[in-house]
């Protein structure tokens, strides 16, 4: 039996990878490198290919004995996706529809998928609970929305049996340096700031320094990628003992601010650099913090890396590896 990873060569996709391969399972990543690297699938069988094409996935399906499939295969740029909605709508769901088609086709009925919070949009309330209203304010996370509405569809259809993880911001690199994060272009917060302390932007921006915060900077829930690989881990063997089909936030339960951030890397680098505020960006919630509690409970899943400055050493350790520097 194999897994099938779509999206593997990408930043969480990979640290699963890795996860599974240690844990004794075999896996074939299947990633058309848009985003994604191959020098991060050092583990398993890769396959060149996207899921648009239905040949490459039906070949990869008659091939090989698949039990299960993990789905990060998407576009994620939230600002690209209101410019470019029809992008989004064809790669994210049309592409999903494609795999499930090909699972049904082969008898393949669990899958672990990758979604977001950003399917909950503005929420009314914090911590954010797997119950709330879905209300996504862009087209990225409408098309995550719509996935999970189809795999409930399925569900009720064919019997795909699904695990949906709703991650907040994942963080940090593998604490053993082989593989992190590589964006490009980037725009998570923790790598843009590491950039800054190395001079190689000459500031970081902090979009809005007058939100009802605790400092006025946006609020968010860093979860550690290492942590997220564990619970799609956990996901699988739910999935295997047979566990109903299910929806689970993944975060860390600890808001940290921008400014908190900024500060974090101060300390872990040792260096100072510039820090400029400037206007809010529109569609920027105050604060997004979710309930993780729902997977520790059914899913018994315990993060590990809860400390902001953990994450941060981490990643900043992957950006001196990746830069070939011991800066």
């Amino acid at each position: 039996m194999a897994i099938l990873i779509c999206g593997g060569a990408g930043y969480i996709g990979s640290h699963i990878n890795k996860l599974l391969s240690n844990s004794g399972y075999d896996t074939i990543v299947y990633d058309n490198l848009i985003y994604g690297h191959r020098e991060s699938v050092k583990w398993g069988k890769f396959i060149n290919a996207d899921l648009a094409d239905t040949e490459a996935l039906d070949k990869v399906f008659s091939e090989n004995d698949i039990d299960a499939v993990f789905h990060f295969a998407a576009f994620a740029y939230v600002g690209e996706s209101v410019e470019e909605p029809s992008k989004y709508y064809v790669n994210n769901v049309c592409n999903t529809i494609n795999l499930l088609e090909a699972m049904r086709k082969y008898g393949c009925d669990k899958i672990v998928f990758s979604s977001t919070c950003a399917t909950y949009g503005v929420p009314e309330k914090l911590p954010i609970t797997e119950d709330m209203p879905q209300n996504p304010v862009n087209p990225y996370g409408a098309t995550k929305l719509m996935v999970e509405r189809i795999f409930k569809d399925y569900n009720v259809a064919y019997g795909l049996k699904f695990v949906v993880l709703r991650y907040f911001n994942a963080a940090g690199a593998d604490p053993d340096i082989e593989i992190g994060e590589n964006h490009t272009p980037e725009t998570h917060i923790i790598p843009l700031v590491i950039d800054a302390a190395y001079n190689k932007r000459p500031d970081i921006k902090v979009y809005g320094s007058n939100y009802p915060t605790r400092d006025g900077t946006c609020i968010r829930d860093y979860i550690h990628v290492t942590d997220l690989a564990q619970a799609h881990l956990l996901a699988l063997k739910y999935l295997e003992r047979g566990g109903k089909s299910d929806f689970f936030n993944l975060g860390n339960e600890n808001g940290t601010s921008v400014l908190e951030v900024i500060e974090s890397v101060k300390r872990i680098t040792g260096k100072d650099f510039k820090v400029t505020l400037t206007d809010r960006r529109a569609g920027d919630p105050p604060m997004l913090v979710g309930s993780s509690r729902k997977a520790k409970e059914i899913l018994s899943w315990k993060p590990i890396y809860t400390d902001i400055d953990t994450i941060v050493s981490h990643a900043v350790r992957w950006h001196k590896k990746l830069n070939g520097s011991e800066e």
